[in-house]
């Protein structure tokens, strides 16, 4: 299949037009080798190890949530460089797919909002909120925790949580929370949690559960959907073992 051909499914799975303004021109085909493609490699991000592990199962084009250069540069490092010579050696084109599908139907909040078993999700932003049986916000943690196979940090006790909202990757931001607290969510699952919104959102319970496995689940989803729609060959690549922990803060 013409990789433009590819390039229309995974813009009809995430339009680009969805994504935030940030991720103009980190959207969309990053290498294009205009190459055919007959195998597709999907994992999280598009670095030395996930480059190599596509060069072994024959990808032609490899799909990534984050992109592989995300700032402007003025100079190529030394694992860059080393990328970048796996993909052109090895014919791999590469796609990123970043916050338009983070936002897209079927996507990674979406994915993560199913697997941690929310209900009645409700779209809001980049996020999504719905409702779990009530629970405490240890035991909370600790289904987060192993379900998504990752240790959690967590703040804000609660007896009762039965509200929760989901933002996939780094989401503990003053605009996504303040979302949170105008729909009265009990609960808030992300990560990269800092210690000033800590001390501003102390009503709600905030679980840290770590940027790779909060965004991870929606990649691996997005294999089977490619793999239905495009006829091709699509292999999700792991790039962490996972480890179950609660640590409680």
């Amino acid at each position: 299949m013409e990789v433009i051909k590819v390039v229309e499914i995974l813009e009809e799975i995430a339009p680009p037009e969805l994504a935030e303004d940030f991720d103009n021109y980190r959207i969309g085909l990053i290498l294009n080798l205009e190459n055919n493609i007959e195998r597709i490699a999907v994992a999280l991000d598009a670095n030395s190890y996930v480059l190599k592990k596509a060069a072994e199962m024959e990808a032609n084009l490899l799909v990534t949530h984050h992109t592989l250069i995300f700032h402007p540069i003025n100079k190529v490092s030394k694992s860059l460089a080393e990328s970048l010579r796996l993909a052109l050696d090895n014919g791999i084109s590469l796609y990123s797919m970043h916050t338009n599908y983070d936002r897209a139907e079927g996507g990674i909040n979406d994915v993560l909002a199913a697997r941690l078993g929310l209900k009645n999700l409700e779209n809001v932003e980049t996020g999504r909120i719905g409702e779990v049986e009530p629970c405490t916000s240890a035991e909370l943690a600790s289904h987060v925790s192993e379900t998504l196979q990752t240790p959690v940090i967590y703040v804000g006790e609660k007896e009762e949580v039965r509200r929760v909202m989901v933002i996939g990757g780094s989401g503990f931001t003053t605009e996504f929370l303040e979302i949170a607290r105008a729909n009265r969510v009990d609960a808030f699952i992300s990560s990269e949690l800092k210690h000033n919104i800590i001390r501003e959102y102390e009503e709600l319970c905030l679980i840290d559960a770590t940027h790779y496995a909060t965004e991870n689940p929606g990649m691996e989803a997005l294999c089977s959907r490619l793999r239905e729609i495009s006829g091709l060959e699509v292999e999700f690549i792991e790039q962490s073992s996972g480890i179950k922990a609660v640590d409680k803060t």
